[in-house]
């Protein structure tokens, strides 16, 4: 037709593009929607709560334990180019003799610059928090969106991470991550990336190694039909995984004990009755598998993975593993959600209708269990106005530690490590050996030191010290030149 502008052949059917808009996907490219994104915005959502807990309650001077100053005392050694020294557990003790955990090296960069015991606890709470993202993942894959998001937040919520958040910082905190997205691969059928996953267990403690090979196992029975290579490939990863936990009990820990063993082997030889404590250890069992799988987690090979630590835990002689507190718990979290979603994927396609139907709503209960427990966990705190206010007992005490010099060395009890750690050379009360220590400071509210100088001397005879100050339950002495 006379008039008519064609366009070239070539150029006919394209799209006319505006400077400056985004440039159309292909065909048959998904799109990214707000649902694909709930992984990552929970993960967001539990590292802001986790980590509001943990950094509020050191705020508050809250510590349970000396565990925080014996790894910020670690990692301060690794950021500083050298040894991973803790003096907590004895004057120039080296901490791979102790646990062998090299993976803590990696928060250094971070503590350099932020040299505060509040870096290792939002490192944790961070940590913690993206093992969510490939649970959450690997559960709506295989029970859609809303069962998967059901069972992140079952995760999230579990007692067993919230006891983990609540307790200061533990080396755990890096193996619930790489267990998840292990899990996450083995559910997904990708062999190597399962394995590859997994293999840094052996850097995170001594005992996971074990772990890896029970994944490695996993993968096997799984892989073996339609990857027999990569079954082999497993296989061989559960012998080195076992063989990493046998050399490091034997070899390297001792190498870097100044007693040249292994000082945990008195948890387990020469304790009790593996049936001790039957009572407890059940109720732990329960609790493992009741509010957060309703036992259908039985019917999936992957709870496995937890076998090792669940083994260790119940035939150790001190009670403190048998049961749900502290945070012996976390690494099972991410075993038993992803085993729930697992068994739930088989068992929906059971010719047992009560099987499928436990199936399709076990995830949505999970999460219900986890929601209607949280008021009596560690989380719940967020809720109460004292969780956001320093007490005065604790300002005062802050007041009274200010007074110990940089680069002292103090002896101590839990209270005052938390403050000291990062600045001073800290000794556990009672185990400075043949160091006399500049300042002795000492949580004392309960009133456990009657007399200050009569038991000052009884830790140090040949050295005199005065009473610095006592403050909000604390007490400091400092020696006499």
């Amino acid at each position: 037709m006379r008039g008519a502008v064609l366009a070239p052949p070539d150029t006919a059917d394209e799209p006319v593009r505006i400077p400056g808009a985004r440039r159309p996907s292909p065909p048959g490219t998904p799109r990214r929607t707000r649902a694909d994104r709930a992984p990552h915005l929970l993960a967001l959502a539990l590292f802001a709560a986790y980590a509001t807990l943990s950094v509020l309650r050191h705020h508050r001077m809250e510590t349970r334990s000396w565990d925080l100053g014996i790894f910020e005392q670690a990692v301060r050694g690794y950021a500083h180019l050298q040894a991973p020294v803790a003096d907590l557990k004895g004057p120039g003790a080296n901490i791979l003799g102790d646990h062998f955990s090299p993976v803590t090296a990696l928060l250094a960069p971070a503590y350099r610059l932020f040299p505060t015991p509040v870096t290792l606890l939002v490192a944790q709470a961070a940590l913690f928090a993206l093992a969510a993202i490939p649970v959450t993942r690997a559960a709506t894959r295989l029970l859609g969106r809303g069962s998967g998001l059901a069972l992140g937040v079952a995760y999230g919520l579990s007692w067993g991470i919230q006891q983990a958040v609540d307790f200061d910082f533990h080396e755990i905190c890096f193996a619930v991550p790489l267990i998840a997205f292990s899990l996450e691969a083995l559910l997904g059928r990708r062999w190597r990336a399962a394995l590859l996953w997994a293999a840094p267990l052996v850097l995170v403690k001594e005992d996971l190694g074990v772990t890896l090979a029970a994944i490695a196992l996993v993968v096997a029975w799984r892989a073996y039909r339609e990857s027999p290579r990569a079954a082999v490939y497993a296989l061989g990863v559960a012998v080195l995984g076992a063989a990493a936990t046998l050399l490091t009990l034997t070899t390297v820990i001792p190498a870097f004990n100044t007693s040249g063993g292994y000082d945990y082997w008195t948890k387990v030889d020469g304790g009790p009755s593996p049936l001790a404590g039957a009572d407890t250890k059940l109720r732990t069992l329960l609790w493992l598998l009741l509010p957060t799988t309703g036992l259908l987690a039985l019917r999936s090979p992957l709870l496995l993975a937890g076998a090792p630590t669940l083994g260790w835990r119940f035939l150790s002689g001190d009670d403190h593993y048998w049961s749900t507190d502290w945070h012996y718990s976390a690494v099972l979290m991410p075993v038993l959600i992803l085993a729930l979603a697992d068994a739930a994927d088989v068992s929906r396609r059971s010719p047992r209708p009560w099987l499928r139907t436990c199936a399709d709503r076990l995830p949505a209960c999970a999460a219900a269990a986890a929601l209607a427990l949280t008021p009596s966990l560690p989380l719940a705190a967020l809720t109460e106005s004292a969780t956001y206010r320093k007490p005065p007992r604790a300002v005062a005490a802050e007041e009274l530690l200010a007074r110990v010099p940089d680069g002292a060395t103090v002896e101590a009890n839990v209270g005052p490590i938390s403050r000291l750690a990062g600045r001073c050379r800290v000794m556990w009360v009672g185990g400075t050996r043949d160091v006399t220590p500049d300042w002795i400071a000492l949580d004392n509210a309960s009133g456990w030191v009657r007399d200050p100088y009569t038991y000052a001397r009884q830790l140090h005879p040949d050295a005199r010290y005065r009473v610095s100050g006592e403050a909000g339950g604390f007490l400091l002495l400092e020696r006499r030149t």
